[in-house]
């Protein structure tokens, strides 16, 4: 039985900047805040730099503190700090490490709950398939996964259903390609197609 809890939240200076970058580009926030303490955001279509700025402004206005992963390089002195007040979480991806268990882990011990944002395609250019740690992560923490999404084309962010993954890969991936399907990234070219590589194996 999965138990419901309130979503980890942002503090209001964080809130009201969210809702300002919304209003001031002309978007708009869609869906609603989960009742889940710690979740898995999928952030697609993503094609694009402007992708956060957008995404943290829905997230920020549903009063929702996020984190993300971003490449440690760029904890330099200022802007680490900016990116630590935003959610940034630093990784290293020179070194083998076991992310999936490491994440699943920091789930597992965060007391206070933990919404963590992953962009499935890992890249802003089109791939083949999306990466599959987002999956592995939701199941080894038991944890459920949120549809977030950028749809450029209706300029609307937001946080789509909610689901605890089956076990069945390609049916839990049948709902996840079935939601994206009509949401547009700003260049829609460079979408990546929404299949993991172990639904061929």
């Amino acid at each position: 039985m999965h138990t419901t809890q309130q979503a980890p939240r942002c503090n209001t200076l964080a809130h009201w900047l969210g809702k300002t970058i919304i209003k001031l580009t002309g978007w708009r926030v869609g869906g609603e805040l989960p009742d889940n303490k710690s979740m898995i955001i999928l952030a697609a279509p993503h094609t694009s730099n402007w992708d956060l700025f957008f995404l943290l402004g829905a997230a920020y206005s549903f009063r929702l503190s996020i984190k993300f992963l971003i490449k440690d390089n760029l904890f330099v002195p200022v802007v680490g700090s900016v990116l630590s007040f935003l959610g940034g979480i630093p990784v290293n991806r020179s070194k083998n490490v076991n992310l999936v268990d490491t994440l699943a882990n920091r789930f597992t011990t965060a007391e206070s709950g933990l919404a963590l944002v992953i962009p499935p395609a890992g890249t802003r250019s089109y791939t083949e398939y999306w990466k599959s740690g987002f999956y592995h992560i939701a199941q080894a923490a038991q944890i459920p996964i949120v549809c977030g999404y950028l749809d450029y084309a209706q300029k609307e962010a937001g946080l789509g259903p909610v689901f605890y993954l089956s076990g069945d890969l390609e049916k839990d991936m049948d709902k996840i390609r079935g939601f994206y399907a009509d949401k547009k990234g700003k260049y829609p070219e460079k979408s990546s197609r929404i299949l993991l590589k172990e639904e061929q194996l």
